[in-house]
């Protein structure tokens, strides 16, 4: 059989790439770092700090390779982890838990919500998903050839109280949550404190959401790995698990990398009862099986004994986002209040640049800014299209470089 070029038979350019994976194209992080690299705009983009995690983390980390800790460690993690993830969960007022049973590391959050999506729904089941999302939740829904009903986040237009959040924040309509439910729902995904608004749910929201779980028997996949960075007095992390009835109806997932600034690292885990770990490992054995082994004892000397860091992170990003918030608010942007997580929302439209896509082209190629055009994480996509998120993850002067930078936005002529 010829295999010269000029006489092989021409075949017509298809797609390898499976249908489930078409509607999600590429990573929008992936595509705004690169296009940020390229025009060497100042990256307040993807939600990763542009400085190192703790000492006490790295130095662990060498001494278990030092120490021979670089084999596989155990699939559901090296025991001193589990241990130091189950005292944190008692410390913070919950109930002791088992670190064999109830506990699942994982290569960071990320594979956890994989882990708990493809083992928990089958083909056919529903997920409930609030809009805007990350968008791992509706990527793991179609993996697991799960369908997801969305419920919108409203934008606290006027400053005032809607559905059951507070005054000047992001708020769901109770009623159209309640509608989501059917028959078919398996699983709600919460995630609080929400990226990427920086809303911190109310204790009357999670209590709505925990009273419709109850009654139609739905797990709560709850993603909550900015658990220990809310801001503002007023608001409290509260984890679903917690409220009456939830500890055998709830997956909790959490990471190293949030907190920490160790995003790199891929260190989480999912917490949950027996009966629910089950579903979680049943993928996470076929998935991973394992996270890096150093990694994980690194990850239980800092968890083990947090110090000020969580502390001293809060003032920083806090300090960042008012800053942040003060100048696009100069510039004509319509900033919402972010109590939480690495990011702040925003409406861009008054500037007349057209949808965010448009919007943050102009930013990256003309004014050195790059930020995330957030439509990417909405069902309905014309919600996100007058909005723009920033990331305020990253040391005061990367901050303050952005900031004079976007005193050369203007509205479009």
């Amino acid at each position: 059989m010829s295999t010269d070029p000029a006489t092989m038979i021409a075949r017509p350019t298809k797609s390898w790439v499976a249908d489930r994976f078409v509607p999600f194209g590429s990573s929008i992080f992936s595509e705004m770092t690169r296009l940020a690299n390229q025009h060497n705009a100042v990256n307040l983009s993807q939600g990763f700090p542009d400085f190192d995690g703790p000492a006490q983390a790295k130095a662990a980390a060498i001494a278990a390779i030092e120490a021979g800790h670089s084999q596989y460690a155990r699939m559901i993690g090296v025991p001193v982890l589990n241990a130091a993830i189950a005292q944190r969960w008692k410390s913070e007022g919950h109930p002791e838990i088992n670190p064999e049973t109830q506990i699942t590391v994982t290569t960071g959050c990320s594979e956890g919500i994989m882990n708990s999506l493809m083992g928990l729904l089958n083909p056919g089941d529903e997920l409930i998903v609030f809009e805007p999302y990350f968008d791992f939740y509706t990527a793991g829904a179609a993996m697991a050839g799960a369908t997801c009903r969305f419920v919108t986040l409203h934008p606290p237009r006027d400053g005032a109280a809607r559905g059951l959040a507070g005054p000047g924040e992001f708020w769901f309509d109770p009623q159209t949550l309640e509608g989501a439910f059917t028959p078919r729902t398996k699983a709600i995904i919460v995630n609080t404190p929400h990226n990427p608004t920086g809303k911190v749910f109310s204790s009357a929201e999670l209590e709505f959401i925990t009273g419709l779980c109850l009654r139609h028997n739905v797990v709560a996949i709850s993603d909550e790995v900015y658990d220990q960075l809310v801001f503002d007095g007023p608001h409290r992390h509260i984890s679903i698990a917690s409220l009456p009835g939830m500890a055998d109806l709830s997956i909790t997932l959490n990471s190293l990398g949030k907190t920490f600034s160790l995003t790199g690292w891929k260190i989480g885990w999912a917490i949950a009862c027996p009966a629910l770990t089950a579903a979680v490992r049943a993928c996470h054995q076929f998935v991973t099986f394992s996270s890096a082994t150093p990694l994980q004892h690194g990850a239980a000397a800092v968890i083990s004994d947090p110090a000020p860091y969580a502390a001293q992170m809060r003032l920083l990003f806090a300090a960042n986002r008012d800053r942040l918030a003060q100048a696009l608010s100069a510039q004509g942007l319509t900033v919402f209040p972010s109590y939480s997580t690495y990011f702040l929302m925003a409406d861009h439209s008054s500037l007349g640049y057209g949808d965010d896509r448009a919007f943050v082209t102009h930013l990256i190629e003309k004014v050195g800014v790059a930020a995330i055009p957030p439509s990417v994480f909405y069902h309905n996509q014309e919600l996100g299209r007058p909005l723009v998120r920033f990331a305020f993850c990253k040391k005061a002067s990367t901050t303050d470089l952005a900031i004079e930078r976007l005193k050369s936005l203007a509205p479009k002529r």
